[in-house]
């Protein structure tokens, strides 16, 4: 069950990133070892001086680049080893209503978290680039399985990657790499406080009350991670786990 020692990808990893810090702190209290991921080197250092352990790494990559992931993943596993599985918690979020969307925002919706989660995929499952047992976990949306209003592009990028996910999983059992998916709804943090700025008191209020259960926390997130990585989902592979605190029921 135990994740102790196990060399794992966290993308998103920067310390203003509600889920992908809440992500690292649990992996680090379980004795993983991380390669820390995100753009600004900065803000990776700040998420790697709030964790307990000492062999973690960071790794500053901009994911945009999708022809260099593969390059940058196998000089990875040559200077820290074959990785026991990948989080890919970075996501590119914000509204895109019809009358002004751009081809430039498709791009940027869908290279982050579409392309990108396609080509790390392709990367880490090359041979003599994982454990056996690997396990690759995306941190999907609620919006991928249930419009929303001005959410197009993103909830469209999330669709996509449901649906990889599943395919991947098919494609990848054969190796014994299992591959999955964590949906949350609104959590809460900085990023949900942004977005009820955005929307008004009124729209904010019905947008909280759609999550029976209430907004999850980023350690609800973390924690479904941590289990889907984990030996106790060791026959999971293919789900979108929705974490949502009841939003896809209503």
């Amino acid at each position: 069950m135990s994740v102790t020692n196990k060399l794992y990808i966290v993308t998103g990893a920067a310390a203003d990133s509600d889920i992908g810090l809440a992500i690292c702190k649990k992996l680090d209290e379980c004795g993983a070892r991380l390669i820390l991921v995100g753009r600004r080197e900065q803000a990776l250092n700040e998420t790697l001086n709030q964790l307990e352990g000492s062999s973690h790494v960071v790794s500053p990559f901009d994911l945009c680049n999708l022809q260099d992931i593969a390059a940058w993943v196998k000089e990875l596993v040559k200077q820290h080893g074959a990785i026991d599985g990948l989080v890919h918690s970075a996501s590119y979020q914000g509204y895109s209503p019809l009358r002004s969307i751009s081809p430039k925002q498709i791009n940027q919706y869908l290279d982050i978290n579409f392309s990108a989660a396609v080509m790390l995929t392709a990367a880490v499952s090359k041979a003599k680039q994982f454990n056996p047992g690997a396990s690759l976990v995306f941190i999907g949306s609620a919006a991928g399985q249930r419009g929303l209003k001005a959410r197009t592009l993103y909830a469209a990028s999330k669709a996509a990657l449901t649906s990889m996910v599943q395919s991947a999983a098919l494609e990848l059992a054969a190796k014994k790499i299992r591959v999955n998916c964590v949906a949350p709804a609104v959590v809460s943090g900085k990023k949900a406080e942004q977005q009820f700025a955005t929307l008004g008191e009124e729209q904010s209020q019905k947008l909280k009350d759609a999550h029976p259960l209430g907004l999850s926390k980023p350690q609800d997130v973390a924690n479904s991670v941590y289990f889907l990585l984990s030996d106790l989902s060791r026959n999971t592979t293919g789900v979108t786990l929705a974490v949502d605190g009841g939003f896809l029921a209503g």
